[in-house]
């Protein structure tokens, strides 16, 4: 079985609850905190690959976003995902959970529960 990877901030309720649900379940796997280990721009695209959906779906359109000034029909394709979260971190969905070469944003926590 491949490697599984929690993509944690240790500040947002949703990443603790998923961090939970998985040490409850006795789940092994790799715990990132992507804002103080940013991923590489490799990383992030495989990160977008591995995720159903649209590459977008993986960028925080918050406020943090907004006071940045960006639009986010400007952020849709996988390249420009990935540049803008590799510019950016803090502006990852979080967390994301990824096993067995598929991968899920957590939100709710209870998502990770889709890969097990």
């Amino acid at each position: 079985m491949s490697k599984s990877v929690l993509y944690h901030n240790p500040g947002c309720s949703k990443s603790r609850g998923a961090l939970e649900i998985l040490r409850d379940r006795g789940v092994e796997f790799e715990i990132v905190e992507y804002l103080n280990d940013p991923l590489d721009r490799t990383a992030l695209g495989r990160l977008v690959d591995l995720l159903p959906g649209a590459p977008a779906d993986l960028v925080r359109t918050d406020k943090h976003f907004a006071s940045l000034g960006l639009d986010p029909d400007a952020h849709q394709s996988r390249e420009s995902v990935v540049e803008l979260l590799h510019d950016h971190p803090r502006l990852m969905q979080r967390p994301v959970f990824v096993r067995g070469g598929r991968a899920v944003i957590a939100r709710p926590s209870e998502k990770v529960l889709d890969l097990l």
